[in-house]
Parts: structure tokens; sequence; C-alpha cells
């Protein structure tokens, strides 16, 4: 059998050199046919407007003057093109396919929106850009081209919601806004919702000056208005918010309330001394990590008896709150650790706060909802054939 030679490098080299020659060629072409075509029909159209007829006498009805060209560059897939475009002294004479062509080609318009999306910030956006279009684009013109976000995110806070949800996580994440009077914090209500197969999907967000009563009402009501109505709603999981509990009361009063364990073990630890801290946390877990209902009360009773001598009012309080922190208890094995935090909605801000970051404050409201969306319609895509285990196997 003969042997086969492997290719060398330097050959694939050669082909990869020759291939990109081509189409380099190609481009090229293309960019002087397709500014020459461009540049004539603007010429024409020059010439439409200002000949005067044989019969006339010049200047009887002369509608304007030739007033040489300006300079446009136009960004195109086979990168940016500087066409001549003819003018009057009263008008340019931009064709009319070029109108609708827009300054940029769509597909570069695409490329600035998708890596904005991304989380790429607005400045590398313009850099990456310019690699491909051969157009330095600055952070300004990024952030004038994904302004048409705003239309999307309006569809997004408009779009009925079908009433197929299982299970609905609430919380909220702190924002900085520049204002005229300096930086203000703005608190983003959101909502993540999982089915009963475990597909899941962040359903709204909503700016709010606080996490009041009102503020939880107004979102969950509008929540209940695009037709989340709750009839196959078995659980609500939250962050212990007091405004939040009593906005559940009034909008969605029959369904089960799980108080997050990640939250209340943040309090538990703030009300003890530091010596202390570690053996409350370890006591605490052991009321959440119980196998059953019944050893959790009973790990609650060991927990009273042992800290409500030093501790007494934190002592009170988690036992006040101990029915919504146990409630995970009666769904399926499998779903107990999903259920009894909000760590699926935490996840997701962390990336709000990582895409965030390099802006240190938005410029306004608008701007704060473009890139909430803008995340939240990633993380939606990247869901659609992915569900979470744990919800899979109780269905």
């Amino acid at each position: 059998m003969a042997k086969v030679t492997p290719i060398s490098e330097q050959y694939q080299y050669f082909v990869q050199q020759q291939r990109e020659d081509f189409w380099g060629d190609v481009y090229r072409h293309v960019q002087l046919a397709l500014k020459k075509f461009l540049e004539t029909i603007s010429e024409r159209e020059r010439h439409r407007y200002c000949v005067v007829d044989s019969h006339e006498r010049d200047g009887e009805a002369r509608r304007d003057y030739r007033n040489g060209y300006y300079e446009r560059d136009w960004v195109t897939r086979f990168g940016t093109i500087r066409l001549r475009i003819a003018r009057s002294r009263g008008k340019s004479f931009l064709p009319e396919g070029l109108r609708r062509f827009q300054r940029r080609a769509d597909d570069v318009a695409m490329l600035i929106r998708e890596a904005f999306l991304r989380g790429i910030s607005t400045r590398k956006v313009g850099r990456m850009v310019a690699l491909v279009s051969e157009e330095a684009v600055s952070a300004q013109t990024v952030s004038q081209l994904t302004r048409d976000l705003d239309e999307a995110v309006r569809k997004f806070h408009r779009a009925a919601l079908k009433d197929e949800w299982a299970y609905l996580f609430l919380d909220g994440v702190n924002l900085k806004v520049r204002r005229p009077a300096g930086r203000k914090r703005v608190q983003m209500l959101v909502a993540y919702g999982v089915r009963g197969d475990g597909s899941r999907q962040l359903l709204a967000f909503q700016r709010s000056q606080g996490e009041s009563q009102a503020a939880w009402e107004g979102f969950l009501q509008r929540l209940y208005r695009r037709g989340l109505v709750g009839e196959r709603l078995q659980m609500i999981v939250t962050d212990g918010c007091a405004g939040l509990a009593a906005a559940l009361q009034t909008v969605y009063p029959e369904v089960s309330h799980q108080r997050c364990w990640a939250h209340k073990m943040r309090n538990l630890i703030d009300k003890v001394r530091k010596r202390d801290q570690e053996e409350v946390k370890s006591d605490a877990r052991a009321i959440y990590q119980a196998e059953s209902l019944q050893e959790a009360r009973q790990a609650f009773k060991h927990f009273q008896l042992r800290w409500r001598k030093e501790y007494s009012g934190m002592v009170r309080q988690l036992e006040k709150d101990l029915p919504q922190l146990l409630a995970f208890f009666s769904f399926p094995r499998c779903q107990w650790k999903k259920l009894r935090t909000t760590n699926v909605i935490e996840r997701c801000f962390v990336e709000v706060r990582r895409r965030t970051r390099p802006m240190v404050c938005f410029v306004n409201v608008q701007s704060v909802d473009r890139i909430i969306y803008s995340i939240f319609h990633y993380f939606n895509l990247e869901w659609q054939n992915r569900t979470l285990p744990a919800f899979t196997q109780a269905a």
C-alpha cells in the first residue's frame, strides 16, 4: 500500500493565501463596480433635476445649479466604500436604493447589535467592527444603533404570557443611573419562571424606586394582566422581602410561598458575634439539609435551645419565618435544592453585574432597560433547548 504523504504546513499556507487573494480580488472588483454604479445614479439624478430643455432660455425655468460633490463612507459586507455624491446648491442626490440601504449594511448593523447583546462594551464593539468593515465605529455610534432595541423592549414588556408556569422566582437587583442631581440607585424587580417540565424563562423586569409592597404589587399585577393568572402555579420563591411577601397575599394568595435560605443565612450571620458565626451557620444549615420536614423541625428545636439565651430576637424571628422557610419539603425531593433558594435568578444577576460593571453607571433609564433586556434575551435564547434536571426528573 502506497504511503500517504501528509500535506505540509507550507502547502496549507500557500492554499490559504491563494484563497484569501482570490476573495480579496473579488471583493475589490465588487467594491469598484458598486462604487461606479451608485455614483453614476447620483450623477443622473442631478442631471434630470438641473437640466434645462432646449426650447427654454437659460435661467427662466432652471430650478437649481450644480454644486460639485461631497464624499460619504458606506459600510457594506464587501468593506467600506467611499462615494462621491452629486449635489446642487439646494439638495444632494443620494440614490434611492442607498437610502433604503442606509449608511451601514444590515449585516454590519446586526454584527454591532449582536456583539452588544453578547456583553461586549460599546467601545470594544467599535474596535471589532473596524476589523471587519475597515470603519472605526465610535462608542456613541454603537449606542445610537442599539437604540432600536427600544421597540424590542416594549414588545417584551407587553408580550402575553401563557398560564403554564409551575414555579416563580422573584428577586431584585440594584443598578446605578446617572441623573442631573448625581448618581442614583434604581431597583430592578425581576421574575423568573419554570414550567413543570423544567424549561425556564426570564419573564419580566421593571424599574422601581425600591422594594415596597406597592412596587411589588404593581409588578405582580402586570404579570397577572399579561396572562400569568396562577392556575398552575405551585410555588413562589422570594428573597424574604417583607413588601414582596405582602404583595403575594394580594395577587397570588393561594400559592405556596418559599423564602430563600441563602438570604436568611446572611441575615442570621449578621445578627451574631463573629466568634459564634460558624456554629450558628452549621446549626441553621442542619435545618434545611434535613432528610424530612419532621427532622427539619427537630433541627430547629435544637437550634432554639442552643441559641435563644444569647440571641433571643434572632431565634424568635427564625421561628416566625419557619413555615415559609420549610415549604419546599412538600415538593419532590429532587427539587428541594432548587426550591429552597433564589440562586437560579441570582446567577442571572451575576451576569447583569458583570456586563454593567465597565459602565460604572447608566446615562439614563432607557439604557438600563436596553441592557437588561439584551442580557435576558440572551439567556432565554440559550435556555430554549435546555431544562433544569431537578424539575425534569419530577415531571
